[in-house]
């Protein structure tokens, strides 16, 4: 299959869009005016039921939906298009509307850090032994999942984490020997040409940095564009670069998100699962929790057997984030607990690898462990899988039950505790 991807300035032309009424069609241009839409003829020919196009996941998770702004905005936005407003006016009540979505989520600028006074705009270091790399080529996706909390990569220039410098990632590295991961994303790194992950990855090895021991690709391209890894004209080249590297020691883990069994059910995404094992290849995944999508135990159980069925690691079960269209997808922490706890007693051990639900939030990741009565008092029981600081890793605390809070921030402390321990805390990461 040739690639080719629909935006909002030609969505109209996918042949399946006659099975919209005008009013859909019209709602899919506010709300994509405003939050970036993409989509893959993968996702379109393979993924979506159009019998049922409305309740589809896929759909659903690719194309705008009402509910995605509040009716306030998508008024406003709507009136604008209506009324032909010129370009100038409907960029300024859109550029509005995405500064009060949150676009700068869990502080992500406090993870960009400095090499000899200069700001790494193409990197991240939130936590001790991982750092994220930003390459220029690959800041954009093969389809937009309308969950996205890196929405303003693709919409607000302002927001960008992106740098095409191979030479200060190295130099970064080799001042940081406290790093063993690097984890290459985006956007999506796999909407790359293999010479790039070269220049990248060969940089890396090149270096022999002893302590870089992981080199992790963030992607959705199993999902949403399985071909990258099969039939793309550099394909087999992708292989060669994966098994060069574990040639020189280093293990390649391919951090997959698979937001619904069916996205492993086609032939395309399991043979490019058996490429990327042949060559080497380690596949974790991770997915948010997400209403109208999977907030359903069995769903999750599905999916869990499923992936290791495939020789997958599941990996995390996230909380959607308090960014773009949270508001749509979320489920409260309450709901989010009970979801993963029924999920995780209907499959065996192998499968019990998954961490969740987590929270990826400003001080770290935050993992609900459960609800309990303790002394009297209902509390949430929380744990940091992940933080700012190594020491607050593994460190469990507690929050006072709270049945509407969906995020960390809607949460207060336990037992008379004024404040958590973490709340005045160093926002950038504190190497211990």
């Amino acid at each position: 299959m040739n690639y080719r991807s629909y935006t909002l300035g030609n969505f109209r032309q996918i042949p399946q869009i006659a099975l919209l009424t005008e009013e859909e069609q019209f709602v899919i241009e506010v709300i994509g005016t405003v939050l970036p839409f993409k989509v893959s003829n993968y996702i379109i020919d393979e993924l979506i039921d159009w019998n049922n196009f409305a309740k589809d996941p896929f759909f659903i998770l690719t194309f705008p939906q009402k509910g995605m702004l509040s009716e306030e905005h998508f008024q406003k936005i709507a009136n604008l298009i209506k009324s032909n407003a010129d370009k100038a006016t409907l960029k300024k009540a859109v550029d509005k509307i995405r500064l009060q979505l949150n676009p700068n989520p869990a502080g992500q600028e406090a993870n960009v850090p400095e090499l000899n006074g200069v700001r790494l705009n193409g990197i991240q270091h939130k936590y001790r032994e991982t750092m994220l790399f930003f390459p220029s080529q690959g800041q954009t996706c093969h389809a937009y999942c309308t969950f996205c909390f890196r929405w303003p990569q693709f919409a607000m220039n302002s927001f960008k984490f992106a740098m095409k410098e191979a030479d200060l990632m190295v130099q970064y590295l080799k001042a940081h020997p406290e790093i063993t991961d690097v984890l290459i994303t985006g956007g999506d790194p796999a909407v790359m040409k293999t010479k790039f992950f070269e220049h990248y990855i060969n940089a890396i090895l090149e270096a022999g940095l002893k302590h870089v021991r992981t080199i992790r690709i963030g992607t959705k391209a199993l999902t949403y564009w399985p071909y990258r890894f099969t039939t793309d004209d550099d394909a087999e080249d992708l292989m060669k670069l994966f098994r060069k590297v574990a040639d020189h020691g280093i293990s390649v883990s391919l951090m997959a998100h698979f937001n619904h069994p069916r996205a492993m059910e086609t032939q395309a995404v399991k043979e490019a699962i058996r490429n990327l094992q042949d060559a080497g290849v380690q596949i974790r995944s991770q997915s948010p929790l997400l209403k109208n999508i999977n907030n359903d135990p069995a769903i999750w159980s599905t999916m869990w057997r499923e992936q290791v069925n495939l020789g997958i690691i599941p990996y995390y079960m996230f909380i959607a984030r308090d960014t773009g269209a949270q508001d749509y997808f979320a489920v409260t922490l309450d709901q989010a607990w009970r979801i993963y706890q029924k999920a995780i007693q209907k499959v065996s051990g192998v499968c019990r690898t998954v961490r969740g639900p987590s929270m990826s939030c400003a001080p770290g990741k935050v993992q609900v462990l459960g609800i309990q009565k303790i002394h009297g008092e209902q509390v949430f029981v929380l744990n940091f899988l992940q933080g700012r600081n190594p020491d607050w890793v593994g460190r469990p605390f507690f929050a006072k039950y709270n049945p509407k809070a969906i995020w960390l921030d809607e949460l207060e402390p336990a037992f008379g505790q004024e404040e958590f321990f973490f709340k005045n805390a160093n926002p950038k990461l504190q190497i211990v």
